[in-house]
């Protein structure tokens, strides 16, 4: 069976280490999360931000504005937050309501305060192979790749899902790994046999248990960045994991994978950029 990835308790470790990086650096690091409207999702995940922040010693707090706050007046409260020397990283939930463009809101964040790693000018770093702030969720599966002593130079990797959110970052970065990165969406011709050609196969479609068993090479790390509620309340990846773990050497579970590294590399961008700040 494979052997789990517990990105728990990876998480645990990273918060930790960025907690006694804060005690020693003399200030709280600021960070804003922009909050639109009431999606049930959002405010869990606000909430689980927030308290993690001040657990690490952060200073954290949230921005709600009510479901029928104007494009225009949204954007004035990010400026407004670009211009506070106290707020050193802002992040700017998603889903916003419909009639709020989010790559308007995104591209109005300060790139040096751009925690979240959207910002076109840090994708394009990105994709340039210099240095920034990175998309937390691709980085929160790098740690867990890295720390799980999963080989990665040179190994074949795949990442199912092209999002400017997880996909496109998380080739990006594989590459950047020295992998041999393949992505495939579910327009890829023959996608099964796509994946059993890859080492290390990272699922962010968005769709239950798409990724079955006999998708998987035997021995591959597979990590499942998908979360979906099944209509009987239970929380799935994208991959099928009782099926996949006879076959993988490595897996991260749903939930309690990739999802506490999300908030565990929030942090860590945030301090970054609050060091970068005063450098």
């Amino acid at each position: 069976m494979a052997r789990i990835l517990d990105g728990k308790a990876v998480a645990a470790r990273l918060r930790a280490g960025l907690a006694e990086r804060v005690a020693g650096i003399g200030f709280r690091p600021g960070l804003v999360v922009v909050r639109v409207g009431e999606d049930p999702a959002s405010g869990v995940y606000v909430r689980n931000k927030d308290r993690a922040a001040r657990e690490a010693g952060f200073e954290s707090r949230t921005l709600h504005l009510s479901e029928d706050t104007a494009e225009d007046a949204l954007l004035r409260e990010i400026a407004a937050l670009n211009a506070d020397p106290a707020v050193d990283g802002i992040l700017v939930q998603l889903p916003l309501p419909g009639h709020i463009r989010a790559e308007a809101a995104i591209a109005a964040v300060d790139p040096a305060k751009d925690v979240d790693g959207f910002h076109p000018i840090n994708a394009g770093r990105l994709a340039s192979g210099l240095p920034g702030l990175v998309p937390c969720t691709p980085r929160g599966v790098m740690h867990l790749l890295r720390e799980a002593g999963v080989k990665l130079r040179g190994a074949r990797a795949i990442v199912l899902g092209r999002s400017q959110i997880v996909g496109r970052p998380m080739a990006q970065l594989l590459l950047g790994a020295d992998c041999t990165v393949t992505m495939a969406h579910s327009r890829t011709d023959d996608l099964p046999a796509e994946c059993r050609r890859a080492d290390i196969l990272v699922a962010a479609v968005g769709r239950p248990e798409m990724v079955r068993g006999g998708w998987i090479k035997p021995g591959a790390t597979v990590v499942d960045v998908g979360i979906n509620r099944l209509p009987d309340g239970r929380l799935v990846g994208d991959v099928a994991f009782t099926e996949a773990e006879t076959m993988a050497a490595a897996i991260t579970p749903v939930p309690g994978g990739v999802g506490p590294m999300t908030i565990a590399c929030l942090l860590e961008n945030t301090l970054e950029a609050a060091l970068a700040r005063r450098a």
